[in-house]
């Protein structure tokens, strides 16, 4: 394997750990449920972004901040314009309808990628992310059927919005390759700052009020509120997106498995056929990852 495809295969595992880290959101979610869901976002962006900004301190690398204007307008309206769009669904259309809507934005990943340069988008892909997104509706719906309200067509308009933001936000940022990816710690600090003012406007204040509360938001800081945003940065500037959008269906799926052990769920037969096409989407999709060739050096 050549120096280059072994950066491509790192920077793709490391991507995927953002995908690991996004199926803990339910968990923890779910232990600051009482947090208004514009204020948990501005917590959680805030101490993550304040908390990249003081790692950067120590390391000498703030100038890494200073970056064009566009580029502070795309990662923060990438980062907030995603959650606030999902923010909005979830509260104006049935949360399984909109959900579902919402986890298009794999697929979207994977097509998008098509237009960027040096990518060639191939069959397996589209196979691999339709399995995907078939498992995630199965978790989402529990195998019910679908019922889509006339009256609630802002929240899918905000879902449909919520899927092509952080589809379009990944994908463009292949073309910011040169952009370090110290700069998401400004996206976070400026997301976290418009979070809370949209929480002021629409929002009753609720903070944690326990300690298993504050734990839960700082857990979100950390990990699928903080440190995933900096990995999935660097997995679709250096790595395969393509592979990267059908594994990022594995994060509802071990979303779902964590809720079950935890006690939150039960292990069901639309669980166990989920879990069979989402991991046989994602093999399909890193086909070529998986089974390439290795090219032989002749002396």
């Amino acid at each position: 394997m050549n120096s280059d495809n072994t950066v491509r295969l790192r920077a793709t595992l490391i991507g995927m750990s953002a995908v690991l880290m996004w199926a803990t959101l339910g968990l923890f979610g779910a232990g600051s449920a009482v947090v208004p869901p514009l204020l948990l976002n501005a917590l959680c962006f805030g101490i993550s972004g304040v908390s990249a900004l003081v790692w950067l301190g120590f390391r000498g690398r703030l100038r890494n901040l200073r970056q064009p204007l566009k580029v502070w307008a795309f990662g923060t309206v990438g980062l907030f314009g995603f959650h606030f769009f999902y923010f909005t669904a979830i509260r104006n259309a049935p949360p399984v309808e909109a959900n579902l809507i919402n986890y298009t934005w794999p697929l979207l990943i994977v097509l998008f990628s098509a237009l960027l340069p040096g990518e060639k988008l191939k069959i397996h892909h589209l196979i691999g992310t339709g399995l995907g997104l078939f498992g995630a509706g199965l978790l989402i719906s529990g195998g019910e059927a679908l019922s889509f309200s006339d009256g609630s067509w802002i929240g899918y308009g905000a879902a449909i919005a919520s899927s092509l933001f952080w589809a379009t936000y990944s994908v463009l940022s292949r073309r910011l390759g040169r952009i370090p990816t110290d700069a998401v710690a400004g996206f976070c600090v400026m997301s976290a700052i418009l979070s809370a003012a949209f929480h002021f406007a629409l929002e009753e204040t609720v903070m944690p009020s326990t300690s298993v509360q504050w734990a839960s938001v700082v857990a979100l800081a950390v990990f699928p509120v903080g440190l995933a945003f900096f990995t999935w940065d660097i997995g679709v500037k250096r790595g395969d997106i393509q592979v990267l959008g059908a594994a990022a269906y594995s994060a509802p799926l071990l979303s779902t498995l964590l809720l079950i052990v935890f006690g939150y769920g039960a292990f069901t037969q639309e669980v166990a056929l989920a879990c069979f096409a989402i991991t046989f989407g994602a093999i399909i999709a890193a086909k070529d990852m998986i089974f390439r060739r290795k090219t032989v050096v002749l002396p």
